[in-house]
């Protein structure tokens, strides 16, 4: 197996997801216990980085606590390359802005911990529900888009109120990732 990757991530109660329909075929939708919004993606960077930056959330979270986010979720959007998206993911509806900054500020600062540097890119909440599997053709792409245009989650409302450290899970054919550490957010 690759060097697995590492990230933190607001888990998201997901147990709609085995109720949006069928996906089509060359897909694979993300079990609920998978189903997170990232706030800061690390990638291969190694356990004792992703152990820094653990340390660096848990001064934060003392210093200036972050208090839950209500959010909703709004439409399905494919992400990633256009031709090519490696995702199909529920943008945030309520709740969009202040998410955005806290991945902005503090997603910024755990990155910048454990890689060295703050994602050049502007934050895009997003929740993940679905990705194309290896070898899904321009047509499977196109059936995923259709997929997702029909899908309705505008009753979908959440709250964020854990910050959790991921990495791979042992058993990626169940599911993708599997939780290290987790931190409960508290309204202040």
């Amino acid at each position: 197996m690759p060097r697995p990757n590492w990230f933190f991530a607001f888990p998201v109660e997901a147990a709609f997801v085995r109720e949006l329909g069928a996906l089509p075929p060359h897909f694979r939708l993300f079990h609920p216990e998978d189903v997170h919004l990232t706030l800061a993606f690390l990638g291969g960077v190694g356990e004792a980085a992703a152990e820094r930056a653990l340390a660096e959330l848990d001064g934060r979270l003392r210093a200036e606590p972050v208090r839950p986010f209500d959010v909703s979720l709004a439409e399905v959007v494919p992400m990633g390359s256009p031709r090519r998206y490696t995702a199909l993911s529920a943008l945030l509806g309520e709740g969009r802005a202040p998410v955005a900054a806290c991945l902005t500020e503090l997603g910024g600062r755990l990155c910048e911990v454990a890689l060295g540097r703050r994602p050049s890119r502007p934050a895009k909440p997003h929740v993940t529900l679905a990705r194309p599997r290896r070898g899904a053709t321009d047509a499977d792409r196109a059936d995923g888009l259709a997929w997702a245009r029909a899908v309705e989650l505008s009753g979908v409302r959440r709250r964020l109120d854990r910050i959790a450290l991921y990495t791979w899970s042992d058993q990626r054919k169940e599911r993708l990732f599997k939780i290290v550490a987790e931190r409960t957010l508290v309204a202040t």
